[in-house]
């Protein structure tokens, strides 16, 4: 099984420096020239199917990167992370560090707890790989979820500095699982 890993185009709320969790924001014009920017790439890559978020920024870079290819099935073990009340607050007030620990599990304003976060895309990995042990599947989602499958699929510790990689808009990365 081979997975691309994509998170969405940018949107306004991204280019404004604004935390977006579950809301709901399309890509700004930028965001959408990222994703043609990006399609271009996969242009000659096969994928058998691709799951995504069912938020509509990842809706629509999913739509300009493959448009009807492939089958596109909206899963909700790969939304957006829950920012609770820091949701449409500037990135400033967000302390990734307290909230990435996996010891501390922290959920405090209702952000959803990391560990949570971890369990849900670990379900999702479990799924697709009985589903599709030989397929090549395109994962259209968010950064904090990335992050996370990143760290299932590479094996890492859960400890220490979770946010070791950054996962800028249209973000991808190829895996080979087999």
């Amino acid at each position: 099984m081979r997975i691309t890993l994509v998170r969405h185009g940018q949107t306004e709320a991204n280019y404004l420096g604004k935390i977006q969790g579950l809301k709901n924001n399309l890509l700004n014009d930028s965001g959408r020239r990222q994703c043609q920017k990006l399609r271009e790439k996969l242009k000659d890559k096969h994928y058998d199917v691709c799951y995504m978020s069912p938020l509509v920024r990842t809706v629509e870079t999913a739509m300009i990167l493959i448009g009807d290819r492939v089958e596109m099935i909206p899963d909700r073990r790969i939304i957006e992370r829950d920012m609770g009340l820091l949701d449409d607050r500037p990135h400033d007030e967000y302390d990734a560090k307290k909230y990435w620990n996996y010891e501390i599990n922290c959920n405090d304003l209702e952000v959803e707890a990391i560990q949570d976060i971890f369990k849900r895309c670990q379900d999702f990995l479990n799924y697709i790989s009985e589903k599709h042990k030989d397929d090549d599947i395109l994962i259209v989602t968010h950064s904090a979820i990335l992050r996370a499958l990143r760290h299932l699929i590479l094996n890492h510790k859960l400890t220490g500095d979770l946010l070791d990689i950054d996962i800028g808009n249209c973000y991808c990365e190829d895996f080979d699982l087999k």
